[in-house]
């Protein structure tokens, strides 16, 4: 019997994944946070994971000025040169955090937390909590995540624990009267595996805005 290796810590094991490919995602925003911000006045927004900042340059397109953090430095260096290119270098900015061990200061008009969920040790709950508080007055909190694996997905990579609609708002624990529930929501999508195989994916959606 072979053991398995212990999980490398977090910031080693996504510094790999960005080091080594030439590109990770995309390049495209998140559908989800096109379909829920798409209305919204701009203002300062915290993209909280932001990979190689698709999202974030999406955002500052649109006239917001724009925070990103990620855990990994070469994706931060990515989206950096992604945002000069598309011309809102000046509206972006970039900030290096281990989530649930630091986070950014102040408060913002939109805080976007986009698919925060990882093969190696993240506290979800505790992330997501912080990000709340750091939405300003009238502000939204913007979460999407993965409600389950993908159709075609027969043995799963690794365990995981995906949240469900009512478990996340029952973790955030909001104060009652300060938070008005604007979007909670399943969504199918159709999501093709690596080797043609057609299927779909559920995604859960929470549009909160803070009264």
């Amino acid at each position: 019997m072979t053991d398995t290796p212990a999980p490398a810590p977090a910031a080693e094991f996504w510094e790999a994944r960005y080091r080594d490919a030439d590109r990770v995602w995309s390049g495209r925003p998140n559908p989800l946070l096109v379909r829920e911000a798409g209305d919204l006045t701009p203002g300062t927004a915290l993209d909280l994971g932001c990979g190689e900042g698709a999202d974030a340059v999406w955002l500052a397109g649109r006239g917001w000025r724009v925070t990103g953090v990620d855990i990994s430095t070469t994706a931060l260096e990515r989206a950096a040169v992604h945002a000069a290119e598309a011309g809102v270098g000046d509206r972006t900015a970039w900030e290096r955090h281990e989530l649930g061990r630091s986070f950014p200061e102040g408060t913002f008009d939109l805080v976007s937390a986009q698919f925060l969920q990882s093969p190696v040790p993240l506290d979800q709950q505790a992330v997501l909590s912080r990000a709340a508080r750091a939405v300003a007055d009238g502000g939204t909190l913007l979460i999407v995540m993965h409600a389950g694996w993908p159709t075609w997905q027969t043995e799963p990579p690794f365990d995981a624990d995906f949240p469900t609609l009512d478990g996340v708002l029952a973790e955030l624990a909001l104060p009652a009267g300060e938070w008005t529930v604007e979007t909670r929501e399943t969504v199918r999508r159709p999501h093709t595996s690596p080797e043609g195989v057609e299927g779909h994916r559920d995604d859960n959606v929470w549009r909160l805005r803070r009264v």
